[in-house]
């Protein structure tokens, strides 16, 4: 049987785990430059919605028994995104609209236990531009089984905040390796507005 021909399909934009525990300064695992990089997310989620492409939000959750973390603490990692607190919660600037999709994950990737691959199907899109944070970690996992799935990445640099400098820089550098096209903002915005017009 023929591969699925998805050369013709539309774009979504991806922003990841764009929560407090990840931007705020003091939180958990904090991102180095994220709030530098909401003002370009609000710009690019204003301009899907105008031009009709679909914006899809992660939301990282631990359940307070803290049953879900899998082996994420035992590398080093500190509490994080607990359900009923603060943390969990998407950014103020950046809170998500009714024309949004909301995803809950527990893990890294986006599409990990989710049904992100059914959501995206189901919305005919074949190509994702992952923003968010964090760069090196869910940004990097989830443009990996994007890749396996068959969708094409795109990441605009200035959209994405890693959890150190030299972490995003090699996390943008393994993307744009193997994984999709690292691409300005502007290119992306470029892009965005040639999906819709096709």
């Amino acid at each position: 049987m023929r591969p699925e021909n998805r050369s013709s399909g539309k774009m979504a934009i991806l922003v990841v785990d764009m929560q407090h525990d990840f931007i705020d300064e003091d939180g958990p695992i904090p991102c180095v430059g994220a709030k530098k990089i909401v003002p370009n997310l609000q710009m690019l989620t204003r301009l899907g919605r105008e031009l009709g492409i679909p914006v899809i939000y992660t939301k990282e959750s631990h359940r307070k028994e803290k049953v879900d973390f899998g082996l994420e603490l035992e590398y080093g990692e500190t509490e994080h995104c607990l359900e009923g607190t603060r943390g969990i919660e998407i950014i103020e600037e950046l809170v998500p609209q009714p024309s949004d999709f909301v995803l809950v994950k527990r893990r890294y990737s986006g599409f990990f236990a989710t049904d992100l691959d059914l959501l995206l199907r189901g919305l005919g899109v074949n190509t994702l531009v992952l923003t968010g944070a964090a760069t090196d970690v869910c940004v990097r996992a989830t443009a990996q089984d994007a890749l396996q799935l068959d969708y094409r990445v795109i990441v605009p640099e200035e959209c994405v905040a890693g959890t150190s400098a030299a972490r995003h820089s090699a996390a943008l550098e393994h993307i744009g390796y193997v994984l999709g096209r690292v691409l300005s903002l502007d290119d992306t915005v470029v892009e965005l507005r040639r999906s819709s017009a096709a």
